[in-house]
Parts: C-alpha cells; structure tokens; sequence
C-alpha cells in the first residue's frame, strides 16, 4: 500500500520522519522550502490559498499525486497512533505522530480516518459558525448543494443542527474516497466563491472556503456512508488557551466579523 499524507505549512517546520508523510507548501513565499513539494505545480489553485487554506493543497493532491491511501494534516495538528497525549510536550507528541504500520492497521478495515469529533455542547454547528464567521458562506452552500445535488440537501440540514462535528480539514482515506470527496468539494466551493462578494471581508474571514469545508465533510461523509474511523488529534507545540477563548468570545459576542 503506498500512502501519502499531506503536511500542509506556510513555513519550515520540524517534520514527522516516517515515509507517508508529504509536506506541501502553501502560500506565497518566494523560497522553496527544503524537502516540500509545492502547491503552486502541475494543475493547481494556489493563488487562493488566502481564501482556501489548506484546501490548495488538497486540490493539489487530487489533481496531481497518484497513492493508495491520500491524507491531509497540518504542521500544528496531527493525528497520533490512537493516545491523546494532552499535556505531553511537542517533542513527546512527535514521538507518538501516526506512522505507517498504524495507518496500515486502519486503513484495512476502514475508509476513512478522522478526528474525534468537537462538541460545542451549548451550540450546534451551524449556529457557532454564525456567530464566529459571516452566516452568508453556510447559506450559500446551502443553496449552491439544494440546486446542484439536491439529494444531499438533507443531510446538510440534520448535521448543521447538531452539536458535535469533525473539524480541522483533516483526513486520511483510500484514494477513490479522498478524490471523489474533493471533486465534490470543490464543485460547491468554486460555484460559492462565485456567488459570495468577500471584498470587504477581513484577512480573517477571506478564509471562508476554508472555514465552509470544515461543515461539509461531514455532509459529504454521512451522504455516502463512509466507513470512519476516529483518532485522537495531537496539537503541536504550546496551546494558549486563554488567548483562544478571548479570541473566541469576541467573536462571538463582540461583532468582530468585518
């Protein structure tokens, strides 16, 4: 089985060792980093990636990289080989990233691996994006997925009412899985991008495709009847949680969407 999991950084890193790991740079710096492949090669949108996040990169590996298994992971957020290790220091976690002999195990029983799912527990999913991003980027997907797949419309409905979902854009799934996924993806997306004006959006909020992707995953998933698994998601390096929650509550109570 030949996997490739995508490390998606807009700058050097410290990189897992094990085989299966492929970075990819994203954004607009002139130096090519050591080691990484870029996003900016062979059939690309890279010149959105301030408005697609990571999604470059997955458009990327769908268009352009050929592997059995196809994953995306960020350099802050990897998948670990099944322990949470909170309060573990980066140099620990590194140790414990998903290696291949792992995702092996995975991979030949499930379809897919995702992260465990956040529960917003006083929220649902689609009232959490409304108070943290501009609402017209979920509404607009609505209405892009009510027109051109109509038989997903339900889906999107019952899961945006619910409080826990998968987050982060990260995922490992066979390669049929992860290229059908993005194909449909992106058929939202580029009919979204048309529809929604983010001119006067802040830098923040230009990243609507990515902050909209994180909602349809789980669309797209139940839709199709993914079998998933889920593993725990290590956050690398120092977490400042209280500078997160200051962040979050403006947001979320004090209009800072512009």
């Amino acid at each position: 089985m030949k996997a490739e999991v995508y490390i998606v950084s807009h700058k050097e890193v410290k990189l897992p060792k094990d085989s299966i790991y492929v970075p990819v740079q994203v954004g607009n710096n002139a130096q090519n980093f050591k080691g990484f492949y870029r996003d900016n090669t062979g059939d690309n949108i890279a010149n959105k990636n301030a408005n697609y996040c990571e999604l470059t990169a997955q458009y990327w590996a769908w268009r352009n990289r050929n592997a059995d298994v196809k994953g995306l992971v960020h350099y802050r957020r990897y998948f670990s080989n099944g322990r949470k290790n909170f309060f573990k220091g980066t140099e620990a976690k590194f140790q414990d990233v998903m290696n291949g002999k792992k995702l092996g195990q995975l991979m030949d029983h499930k379809e897919m691996i995702l992260p465990q799912k956040r529960n917003y527990y006083i929220e649902t999913s689609w009232s959490h994006y409304e108070h943290v991003h501009h609402i017209e980027g979920l509404e607009v997907a609505r209405e892009v997925i009510e027109e051109k797949c109509p038989e997903y419309i339900t889906f999107f409905d019952d899961l945006v009412q619910r409080r826990k979902v998968h987050m982060f854009n990260m995922f490992i799934a066979r390669a049929e899985v992860f290229d059908a996924y993005t194909e449909w993806l992106f058929s939202i997306l580029t009919e979204v991008e048309k529809r929604v004006d983010i001119s006067e959006y802040s830098n923040y909020e230009k990243r609507i495709f990515g902050f909209v992707s994180e909602i349809l995953l789980d669309v797209w998933v139940e839709k199709n009847n993914i079998d998933y698994v889920e593993v725990p998601v290590m956050f690398m390096g120092r977490q400042h949680w209280l500078k997160k929650a200051a962040s979050f509550l403006y947001r979320k109570f004090g209009g800072g969407k512009a």
